[in-house]
C-alpha cells in the first residue's frame, strides 16, 4: 500500500512513519510548512511546525530510508485554522483549533492531496484505533494509553477520511515505549519534549495575542441580575470559567470569588458569578458530523447512552443524546449530561463515545444549567 507518513517533527509521527516501513508499505514523508514565519523555531517544548521541525522531519526520514517533500500549506492553515480561531473569539466563542486543524488540513486538505497523488492512506503519528465492524466499515476507537489517547481531536474525521487514515501508534502501551524505540532505531528525536500549546501563539499568551488582532471595546461587567460590577477592555479577550483578570471592585455578597458564566459580543458585556453556575447539564450542539457510519439511533432519531467529553484530556461525561432536525434539514446534537460538566462554552466541540468508540461530534451552540434556566448562547 502507498502511505503518505505526514511528519511533524516530533518522535510520534517519526515511529509511527517507521512502523509503517516496518510493514511493509510503500511510505512517503511529508511536512507540512504551516507558518507563514519559516525562520521562527521553537521555544523549549511551545509550539510546533516550525523550521526545526521540519529538518527534524528530514532526519527521521534520511534514518528510515524514504523520500522526504516538504508541502506549503500555510495559506490555508491561515485561512482555515487562524482566521476561524479570531473569528470565532471575535464572535464570542471559544474555539478550539487543534480540532479545525485535523478537521481541514490534515485530514482535508493533506488526505484530498494524497489521494489525488495516489496514495492509499495517510499516516499519522496520533494515538487513535481505527477498527472495523462485521460489514468492514471503519469506526474510531481510543487508544490503548488513554493518558495519550487523541480520539478526541480526531472526533471530526468522517467516514470517508477514516477509509484512509493510518494509527500505527494505536496499540503502544506508553509514550515511555515510544521514545525508546526511537532511540533504539537511532531518531534524534527520541527525547524531544512533546510540544504543546497552540502552535501559533508559542508565547502561551492568547488573551495578548488576540489583543493584537481584536478590536476590544470598553464594556460592563455584569452579574447574573444585569447589574453593572466593573467594566473590562474587551468581552473577546475572556473565556468562559475565567476567574483571573476581572478586577472586579465590587466584592461578592458572600465573599466567594466570581467567575465568568457567558460573554454576550453584541452587548459587550461579560456576566459573571457564582463558580456553581458553571455546571451545566443540557448542551446543543451545531455543525454535526459522524465519525464512521452513524450508530441506528441517529438515524431513527431515538435518543441514545453515551458519553461526552469536550476537552482534549478532559473526563468523559455520562450522558443521553439524540438528535434533532430543523427546518432546512441541518442536524442538531442534543446532550443531556446524568452528571453535571463545569465550565462549558459556546464554540467549544463535544464529542460522543460508546464504550471507546467516538461516535461524532458537534459544536456547542448552547448551553444550560439547571441552576441557571437560560441558557449560555452565542449565535454560531
Amino acid at each position: 500500500m502507498r502511505v503518505l507518513a505526514a511528519m511533524s517533527g516530533g518522535v510520534d509521527s517519526a515511529v509511527a512513519a517507521a512502523r509503517a516501513v516496518d510493514a511493509g508499505h510503500d511510505v512517503v514523508g511529508v511536512h507540512l510548512a504551516l507558518s507563514r514565519m519559516p525562520g521562527t523555531l521553537r521555544t523549549g517544548s511551545r509550539g510546533c511546525c516550525t523550521i526545526e521541525d521540519s529538518r527534524d522531519a528530514w532526519r527521521a526520514c534520511d534514518i528510515l530510508g524514504i523520500p522526504y517533500y516538504v508541502w506549503d500549506f500555510s495559506e490555508r492553515f491561515k485561512e482555515d485554522v487562524v482566521d476561524d480561531f479570531i473569528a470565532e473569539y471575535a464572535a464570542g466563542r471559544t474555539p478550539n483549533p487543534c480540532m479545525r486543524c485535523n478537521e481541514r488540513i490534515k485530514f482535508a486538505a493533506l488526505l484530498e492531496k494524497a489521494l489525488a497523488l495516489g496514495f492509499d492512506a495517510v499516516c499519522t503519528g496520533h494515538y487513535a484505533t481505527v477498527l472495523r465492524d462485521a460489514d468492514g466499515n471503519p469506526e474510531l476507537h481510543r487508544a490503548a494509553d488513554w493518558a495519550k489517547d487523541q480520539s478526541y481531536v480526531l472526533g471530526v474525521l468522517t467516514h470517508e477520511q477514516l477509509e484512509h487514515s493510518m494509527f500505527p501508534l494505536a496499540a503502544t502501551p506508553s509514550k515511555a515505549e515510544v521514545r525508546a524505540e526511537a532511540e533504539r532505531r537511532g531518531l534524534s528525536v527520541a527525547n524531544k519534549p512533546d510540544s504543546h500549546d497552540i502552535c501559533f501563539i508559542p508565547d502561551g499568551d492568547t488573551r495578548g495575542w488576540l489583543e493584537e488582532r481584536i478590536e476590544l471595546t470598553e464594556g460592563d461587567v455584569v452579574d447574573v441580575d444585569g447589574e453593572r460590577i466593573g467594566s473590562h477592555p474587551g468581552a473577546n479577550a475572556f473565556t468562559v470559567g475565567q476567574r483571573r483578570g476581572l478586577k472586579l471592585g465590587t466584592p461578592a455578597a458572600d465573599g466567594k470569588p466570581r467567575f465568568v458564566l457567558e460573554i454576550r459580543p453584541k452587548q459587550n458585556e461579560v456576566v459573571v458569578g457564582p463558580e456553581q453556575l458553571l455546571a451545566i447539564d443540557e448542551l446543543r450542539g451545531i455543525k454535526v458530523s459522524w465519525a464512521g457510519v452513524p450508530i441506528s439511533e441517529v438515524r431513527s432519531g431515538e435518543e441514545f447512552d453515551c458519553t461526552a467529553q469536550v476537552r482534549a484530556h478532559g473526563d468523559p461525561v455520562d450522558a443521553r443524546a439524540s438528535v434533532e432536525v430543523d427546518d432546512d434539514g441541518a442536524q442538531q446534537l442534543v446532550v443531556r449530561l446524568v452528571e453535571p460538566m463545569r465550565g462549558v462554552a459556546p464554540g467549544q466541540t463535544v464529542v460522543l463515545y460508546q464504550g471507546t468508540r467516538v461516535l461524532g461530534q458537534a459544536t456547542i451552540d448552547s448551553a444550560r444549567s439547571a441552576l441557571r434556566p437560560d441558557p449560555v448562547s452565542v449565535q454560531a
